[in-house]
């Protein structure tokens, strides 16, 4: 219990280290599955967007069934569901360097470097550690990390469970951990090739080929493809490979068999998925297959390599010197302090559950919650979540109403699921110009589509009556 209680300590000081945004960036895809559960009338028009990813995991009940079993308000929730999210998967760290690392002080330095680490990159792949939001990774996070621990206790039909339970929660990245424990497995019994084909086994699908609206809005995703990656990405992708191989080495002369066959099988893993990455970005035909994105298997081996170096660092450097671990902890968490703050300069870094928003486009979204009919479809800036000072929030995780489909998080949502490709195109095509719009744009909006509200960023535009204002945006009604 004891090392659970410093856990605790270390997950509370990971969140004031990295902070927490509950509305920003992927949020505005989740939050709204969770909203519209709890109050169905919302979001009459472009629930298509966010339904898509709700429809297949079982997120948005969860969240939604915890805040009407505890009657807490819904940030409330969101809040501990993140906090819990954080603990679980240091708890799984923790476990896995257990099976890695004898000496105590090995099992807390990976632990701490993955605390510390939480909102690192991961390559070109779009993903955090863990996010500062909560959303269907996080909570999945360490899932993957206890399966992989049940494996090497041999509990097969354990880890089965705890995979089984994060496919329901993230479908795509269950897929991940279940590759790789079956790699573990079959690199035991049967060695590296046999080990590849387990790696490859849930690549065997296929799908229609990519209609032109598709084809527009995954050129707008260059992380989908490992041939659009700057070379940076390709480092943070081969440099883990080589790395690993190299404590492979280490661990297979100081005879840590568990850590030495986690090295050899992500090696194996991480090689098998650059290859399906590389194969499925060349030709266009394949473009369609772009979405499974065999490239965020470095998510997995990310965190693993943490839980690594940081045991070996804490064995072959740090030791017992109370010294050392300051001079590389302290700074560390500074560094990636000062890298979240740039990230978000226009809110609190972190966002407590009832607190005033000092951003004014969010000030803006919770006036639109508490001031509009339900029922009210909104236009806006198809670029909005890119504004500077805007911090990517999402208009419909925190005003509640519909809006238009915009370029940025909607065209992810295209991105998994191309039927929907058409109806963003048509949205997105419509708002092109934004910028210049006047008067009679916008009744040419309220006309096509039923647009009855636009945010318009400070001056605005003469001839509409703007109920709401402040030193970012105005909120004006279109028609009677």
């Amino acid at each position: 219990m004891k090392h659970k209680a410093l856990l605790l300590l270390l997950t509370i000081g990971a969140l004031f280290v990295h902070g927490y945004h509950p509305f920003a960036e992927d949020a505005e895809i989740y939050l709204p599955g969770v909203e519209k559960i709890l109050h169905p009338e919302l979001f009459p028009f472009g629930a298509e967007f966010f339904q898509s990813h709700a429809h297949l995991t079982y997120f948005p009940n969860l969240i939604a069934a915890s805040v009407r079993v505890t009657h807490l308000p819904l940030e409330v929730a969101l809040f501990l569901w993140q906090v819990l999210s954080i603990f679980l998967l240091l708890l799984a760290g923790w476990e896995l360097s257990s099976r890695c690392f004898t000496d105590t002080r090995a099992r807390w330095a990976g632990v701490g470097l993955l605390a510390a680490l939480l909102t690192l990159p991961v390559a070109g792949t779009g993903l955090y550690i863990l996010d500062q939001y909560l959303n269907p990774r996080n909570l999945t996070a360490f899932a993957g990390i206890l399966a992989i621990v049940k494996v090497l206790d041999r509990k097969y039909v354990q880890a089965g469970v705890v995979l089984a339970v994060s496919a329901v929660i993230h479908p795509l990245m269950s897929v991940f951990a279940f590759s790789y424990c079956a790699v573990l497995v079959v690199l035991e019994r049967f060695g590296p090739r046999f080990a590849a084909f387990a790696a490859l086994l849930p690549l065997g699908i296929s799908f229609s080929p990519p209609s032109t609206a598709y084809h527009e809005v995954a050129l707008s995703h260059p992380y989908f493809f490992l041939t659009r990656w700057a070379w940076y990405e390709w480092l943070g992708a081969v440099a883990p490979i080589a790395i690993l191989w190299w404590f492979s080495r280490i661990a297979r002369a100081r005879q840590w068999r568990n850590l030495e066959v986690l090295c050899r099988a992500l090696v194996v893993y991480q090689i098998i998925y650059t290859v399906a990455a590389l194969v499925i970005s060349i030709p266009a035909s394949l473009e369609g297959l772009a979405r499974l994105q065999p490239m965020r298997s470095l998510y997995l081996l990310y965190i693993l390599l943490i839980l690594f170096a940081g045991g070996l660092l804490a064995e072959y450097v740090l030791k017992k010197q109370v010294w050392r671990w300051l001079v590389l902890f302290l700074p560390l968490c500074a560094g990636m302090f000062t890298a979240q703050r740039a990230l978000f300069p226009g809110s609190a870094h972190v966002e407590w559950p009832g607190s005033a928003p000092r951003n004014p486009w969010v000030q803006a979204f919770v006036w639109v919650r508490e001031n509009t009919p339900r029922d009210a479809i909104f236009a806006l800036d198809p670029h909005f979540m890119s504004i500077p000072g805007e911090d990517e929030n999402g208009f419909r995780a925190i005003a509640q109403r519909s809006r238009l489909a915009d370029e940025v998080k909607d065209s992810g949502a295209v991105t998994m699921f191309p039927p929907l490709a058409d109806a963003w195109l048509e949205q997105v095509h419509a708002l092109r110009g934004w910028r210049g719009f006047q008067l009679q744009d916008f009744e040419r909006l309220r006309e096509r589509f039923g647009v009855s509200w636009v945010l318009l960023q400070a001056p605005g535009v003469s001839g509409l009556e703007c109920p709401y204002r402040n030193e970012a945006v105005l909120i004006c009604k279109l028609g009677p």
